[in-house]
């Protein structure tokens, strides 16, 4: 139910400008819905950035799988923990190009009765290539932006077309893309345990993503749309100039939509990993805990109440309750007794003030 509910909603959101466009809407969709989406897009990074930046962090709480920095003669790993500023940032490096920590990961089964582990290197492959391939596709969808192209773009073109597979050219990230995108899907939808983790919130990014990368490939390879129009609209958005332009097509505006519907999504999904990596004290602190002593700067004095303080203010009761007390001012067994101070004979024992009781505490 919760695949079927990402699922349908995402085929609503198509059909959407489908209508819209059908009633002749084509501004609200090809130019008020992206700059719409732009504008939460932005505000919904700049606010969870914040918070994330305002959020004390008074200790390291860094994640380590190596040796620490102590004695000279223990070797020690750099990357998997470290001590100095340039160590973590080359931990950083490698976790955001290279998913690292994914690349470690291990899975366990159950077999006869046994825990066993094994490598899990499909995650990180296809991890990899999704991300690799939704770059490369980001940067050249660039050329139609500005007039003239960039020549880096028609490099990236040529790199990415490299097989010359048909006409048009059959690009290897848009194969890559959807390939990386359906093994996603389809691990959470074909493993028992994830699917049982799984809401309907973690389909609905997969599903956005499909639905763009389809509408692109289509436009590219199936049904064409008027380039030069579409060019005319990205540019006018660029440079706040806005104009909707006729005859660009109806799965145009549904591969925008879409498009923006991911964008004004991205601030309140788990996709704002991609900010949070930089700002994760787990990943970006050095663990040098052994050689620099971290004091809580949080850690103001506190006011305490002291047992001394409250035997005073609960004697009465506790004598009753038949309880023993520390101190007895009385001189008097409180049902189970007043014990003596350490400090004093019992049979010296004399009546203190509460305020006396107190310092004694």
């Amino acid at each position: 139910m919760r695949v079927l509910a990402a699922l349908i909603a995402v085929l609503v959101l198509s059909a959407i400008p489908v209508a819209g466009i059908a009633l002749g809407w084509d501004a609200l969709f090809g130019i008020a819905v992206p700059y719409l989406a732009l504008a939460v897009f932005l505000a919904g990074i700049v606010v969870k950035v914040l918070g994330w930046g305002m959020s004390p962090v008074p200790f390291r709480i860094t994640t380590t799988t190596g040796q620490q920095r102590s004695l000279p003669w223990i070797r020690r790993q750099p990357l998997e923990s470290p001590s100095t500023g340039w160590e973590t940032f080359l931990r950083m490096i490698t976790e955001i190009v290279l998913f690292r920590s994914l690349f470690r990961n291990t899975r366990a089964d159950l077999k006869q009765g046994r825990i066993v582990h094994g490598s899990a290197k499909w995650l990180w492959l296809f991890g990899l290539m999704f991300h690799a391939s939704f770059l490369v596709i980001l940067l050249r969808h660039f050329k139609y932006f500005v007039e003239p192209a960039p020549a880096w773009v028609g490099w990236l073109q040529n790199l990415d077309g490299f097989f010359q597979v048909g006409l048009p050219i059959i690009y290897l990230t848009d194969v890559l893309f959807m390939l990386a995108v359906g093994y996603l899907l389809l691990r959470r939808v074909l493993q028992p345990e994830l699917r049982y983790l799984s809401l309907a919130a973690d389909y609905l990014p997969l599903f956005l993503l499909l639905g763009i990368a389809g509408t692109g490939v289509s436009m590219r390879y199936l049904w064409k749309v008027d380039i030069v129009s579409v060019k005319q609209l990205a540019a006018g958005l660029l440079s706040f100039s806005p104009q909707s332009p006729d005859g660009i097509g109806t799965l145009f505006y549904v591969h925008l939509f879409l498009v923006s519907s991911l964008l004004a999504y991205f601030p309140f999904s788990k996709l704002m990993h991609m900010a949070g990596v930089f700002l994760s004290p787990t990943r970006n602190l050095a663990n040098n805990s052994r050689a620099v002593r971290h004091v809580n700067p949080w850690d103001y004095p506190v006011k305490v109440h002291t047992y001394a303080e409250y035997e005073d203010e609960f004697r009465q009761v506790m004598k009753a309750a038949g309880l023993p007390l520390e101190h007895d001012p009385d001189g008097q067994s409180g049902g189970g007794g007043s014990k003596p101070r350490a400090h004093e004979p019992a049979e010296q024992e004399r009546p203190h003030s509460a305020g006396e009781d107190s310092a004694d505490g």
